[in-house]
């Protein structure tokens, strides 16, 4: 197959040459929406599948049965694209793409097993390419390293070539491909950016969509527009900011400091967290935190000393009614099971929602979180979507700790009282005194 007969330059459009032709081991493309992105890297790979004999092509998602509806059909998408869709088998169980003139595949995988995942062979050929779709729901840095070690594997030679695409929307600056990839580049690693601008095919509704969204939404436009590192819609917490909270004097009777406790142990970090919540002026402030895997209930306990939050209430992970007695007994006395129920996930969240939050900038693991905490468009309760059960313990522990928060009521009195003092001095919650 050659370029001229399928007019690749019509069928794909601008904007991607440099994509394309790209042979570097990392090919990492973020972008926002509408940018053609998935398009192309579909378009692309089955042209090169079908340029370079022996080459296979292993496509990855966080979720295996993620890809029908996304990679599947974009695949199948760009065979009917470039009218080549009689040359190819497709079919769902086993999910494969097989080129029939020469038995080169494309395998589907989820890095929800990613020890089967590694393991991923082809009878014929060699198994050189990767692309990770939506490479941005990938939370773990070593499930990626423990793929990357195995495929794409054994040595080829030219004109094949080993190569990993990560394609994603990039959700938040503290992710760890902003820091592999884009903060660190190498002589390996190819990094593009794309956005709506660059995309040919759409019409004057589709961007006027963009438009409207660069003046009423920002902040969305940043990334779902732009492609710029960010936060993107389907957040389950947008009303944030990262900063240090100063609280005058008059204003500290609104405030009082609240605390929770998230178990994890090897796969998932326990978390603790404590902060501010003023129900006056509907405001939270998040001042401090500890987010770590394996800690033994005594190293969860030394923590907390180490805070001096030993004695104060701490809602913890009802689920872990041993580990709450441990704490109880190794001096955490005041430690309570969170409340869990009917839509208590739902309603803390909607509670949370009604506060303005501001995040002390050295909770990084908390602000890590906040910024890629989503809803998961595959579960639901009662017809509502429920959040992304995953790298949300700190979310949790916050959530089990706002149970207390619907009971505190400043007294009205001091309330009014208040409103005539105008000589304010600061103080910051972190440096020491008491609420």
């Amino acid at each position: 197959m050659t370029t001229s007969q399928v007019r690749l330059s019509e069928i794909t459009g601008g904007g991607y040459d440099g994509f394309w032709s790209c042979e570097k081991r990392y090919r990492v493309l973020k972008g926002g929406k509408g940018s053609k992105k998935s398009a192309t890297t579909a378009l692309n790979f089955i042209f090169r599948l079908m340029k370079l004999e022996n080459s296979n092509l292993l496509v990855v998602r966080q979720v295996m049965n993620t890809h029908r509806d996304s990679t599947f059909a974009q695949l199948k998408w760009a065979q009917e694209r470039l009218g080549v869709a009689h040359l190819w088998k497709n079919t769902v169980s086993p999910m494969e793409m097989t080129y029939l003139p020469t038995g080169q595949k494309i395998l589907f995988r989820g890095f929800d097993d990613v020890l089967k995942l590694a393991s991923t062979t082809v009878s014929a050929g060699y198994l050189n390419f990767v692309w990770i779709e939506e490479a941005f729901e990938i939370s773990s840095e070593a499930d990626f390293d423990k793929l990357d070690l195995s495929v794409p594997r054994g040595t080829v030679e030219p004109p094949l070539y080993k190569q990993t695409t990560l394609t994603f929307n990039p959700w938040s600056g503290t992710h760890w491909l902003k820091k592999r990839f884009f903060d660190r580049p190498d002589d390996r690693t190819a990094v593009f950016s794309t956005n709506y601008l660059i995309n040919e095919f759409l019409d004057a509704a589709d961007r006027a969509v963009f438009e409207r969204m660069k003046k009423e939404n920002p902040r969305k436009y940043e990334v779902a527009g732009l492609g710029n590192w960010g936060i993107s819609e389907g957040l389950v917490y947008e009303n944030w900011t990262v900063g240090k909270k100063e609280i005058p004097e008059s204003e500290r009777y609104k405030w009082k400091s609240f605390f929770g406790l998230d178990y994890g142990y090897t796969n998932d970090p326990t978390g603790f967290v404590g902060f501010a919540a003023n129900p006056v002026d509907r405001e939270l402030y998040i001042y401090c935190e500890f987010c770590k895997k394996r800690m033994l209930n005594s190293d969860i306990a030394e923590a907390i000393r180490k805070l001096g939050f030993a004695k104060e209430r701490i809602r913890a992970d009802c689920a872990e009614p041993k580990s709450n007695e441990d704490l109880r007994r190794m001096g955490i006395s005041r430690i309570i099971p969170s409340v869990k129920g009917r839509d208590s996930i739902l309603n803390g969240i909607a509670a949370i929602n009604e506060y303005r939050i501001t995040v002390n900038p050295d909770c990084v693991n908390m602000i890590r979180e906040l910024s890629s905490y989503v809803y998961d468009d595959r579960a639901s309760e009662n017809g509502l979507r429920l959040p992304k059960d995953s790298d949300n313990h700190l979310c949790d522990a916050l959530r089990y700790a706002f149970e207390d928060v619907k009971h505190f009521r400043p007294h009205r009195e001091e309330i009014k009282k208040a409103d005539d003092i105008s000589a304010i001095t600061g103080s910051d919650i972190n440096g020491g005194w008491d609420i």
